[in-house]
């Protein structure tokens, strides 16, 4: 193996792209607890010392890792489209990307938590309420609570998935037979979902719902 000492140009043996690629795999197969910087390096065959060239820290890999997470199935928002049925959607495919690699929300969470990254998912969140003419103030705000709330379902989706998954949660065993009845873990995830959705429309109606009362008070 051999070291690397020198710029990135010199040594071009990983871009920055092959470590975040790298990083996803593991965190995906081996979980966020895992994912350190030396089980990265013997992945990539060189050592712990090369990464740092593109990632000075844990924490930036991190925040690149988040900002790559929430980025998954993005859309266009086209400034024409109504803004509940926008936000709905970009809540429904963050649940989605979130839920596409292990331990996706505590990641978004932590980097959020730390102020690094991009913070992609609250913006994808924010762009979708301003649809909805509100000032930059309450878009931001709304954005917030709702991303609180995608998080926390998300990361609570995941801990009963992983824990299902090694026969720890209530009810395991599964009730799938030939007569094609659901198993434990097809009756989670769309048991998730219903729940998601259901608290995604609440919070939008409670929304809407400020929105008219401000309207109604700004009438002469």
């Amino acid at each position: 193996m051999t070291t690397v000492h020198g710029s990135p140009a010199k040594n071009g043996r990983h871009s920055r792209d092959d470590v975040a690629k790298a990083a996803l795999r593991i965190l995906d197969e081996y979980g966020l607890p895992d994912l350190t910087m030396r089980r990265l390096a013997a992945e990539l065959d060189v050592q712990p010392s090369a990464l740092y060239w593109h990632f000075p820290n844990k924490q930036t890999l991190l925040a690149e890792l988040a900002d790559r997470i929430a980025s998954r199935g993005r859309t266009d928002v086209s400034p024409s489209a109504e803004w509940m049925s926008v936000t709905s959607a970009e809540a429904a495919s963050l649940r989605d990307a979130l839920l596409a690699y292990r331990d996706g929300a505590e990641v978004v969470s932590s980097t959020l938590a730390l102020g690094l990254g991009e913070s992609v998912p609250l913006s994808r969140l924010t762009s979708a309420v301003r649809l909805g003419g509100f000032d930059d103030e309450t878009a931001r705000r709304a954005s917030t609570a709702l991303l609180h709330f995608i998080l926390g379902h998300v990361s609570h989706e995941q801990q009963r998935l992983q824990y299902d998954s090694i026969g720890v949660a209530a009810g395991n065993g599964g009730t799938g037979n030939a007569t094609g009845t659901l198993d434990d873990a097809e009756l989670t995830a769309a048991e998730g979902a219903a729940e998601f959705s259901f608290g995604v429309q609440l919070f939008i109606a409670g929304l809407g719902a400020l929105a008219a009362e401000s309207a109604l008070t700004a009438i002469p």
